[in-house]
């Protein structure tokens, strides 16, 4: 695996790539990896000659400090599974080398997808994720690039991002993977103790119920019923819970022909925000 710090190095690579026609896909990180994070270099692999995994801490999707300095960053096991997965290139590029201009300004029409959700409880988030994607994209100019179901209105708004900017990249949507008890995979987990996963697994419960009575129970009621069963854990404190239609993630209290929906899930265990959803056809 080679490891590239800067832009120019990576660009200096790339070229030499694509001269080759080559394909590339992108899987972009902030490193504490895990199980589901080497399941996108798989897809990645599986889809281009070359897969390329990018390591930043993004300091512009963080709406609070703290959370940002308390954000994992065990470099030296992240570096030792991407070569287990046999991950083709690393970017691992410093807060400098992503934003030398501090001045420098950004802003998407991201409509509604901006106003619900992960939105409306971090306020700027998804322009930060955007920014630096769009950077990463730039940079990299990959055939695909590969994100995680898990976090579901992000990878909306990156498909949002391609569709606005015209960009000649196909999203891959990799499904969530899950510890053997169901809980979703994420970063975070690593700040919860024993008791606190499990508690947690009450997250994956709810969306399994609602999964599995989706068309027999009528929406609004559905969507209570996955509520209160959040609520049932002690030690559990739900933000929300919702029935979407996918793509523009509005909440439906009645089903269309045609169209996919997702149940939304965020609650806080042990200080710990923790997010999580499940396709409900489609």
């Amino acid at each position: 695996m080679q490891i590239f710090n800067t832009k120019n190095s990576l660009q200096h690579y790339l070229k030499g790539i694509r001269e080759a026609y080559k394909t590339i896909a992108l899987v972009p990180t902030m490193g504490a990896l895990h199980e589901g994070h080497l399941s996108l270099i798989q897809q990645a692999k599986q889809s281009a000659d070359i897969a390329i995994c990018s390591i930043f801490v993004n300091p512009t999707q963080f709406n609070d400090p703290k959370d940002l300095e308390k954000y994992p960053r065990p470099l030296e096991n992240d570096i030792a599974l991407l070569k287990l997965a046999s991950c083709d290139v690393l970017f691992l590029p410093s807060v400098e080398e992503m934003y030398p201009d501090t001045g420098e300004n950004w802003h998407l029409d991201l409509g509604n997808l901006e106003a619900v959700w992960e939105g409306e409880h971090r306020p700027g988030h998804f322009q930060g994720v955007t920014q630096i994607v769009y950077k990463l994209f730039t940079l990299t100019q990959p055939d695909f690039a590969c994100f995680g179901q898990k976090d579901f209105q992000q990878v909306m708004v990156v498909q949002k991002m391609i569709d606005v900017k015209q960009l000649p990249i196909k999203l891959i949507i990799c499904p969530i993977i899950r510890d053997q008890h169901g809980l979703a995979l994420s970063s975070r987990n690593m700040r919860l103790s024993s008791q606190g996963k499990e508690k947690a697994l009450i997250l994956s419960k709810a969306l399994r119920y609602v999964q599995q009575n989706f068309k027999s129970i009528p929406v609004n009621e559905l969507t209570e019923i996955g509520k209160n069963i959040i609520q049932s854990e002690e030690g559990v404190t739900p933000e929300y819970f919702a029935i979407c239609e996918t793509r523009t993630l509005q909440q439906v209290d009645e089903l269309h022909a045609g169209k996919e929906y997702v149940a939304l899930v965020v609650a806080w265990v042990e200080g710990v925000r923790l997010i999580d959803n499940m396709l409900l056809n489609g």
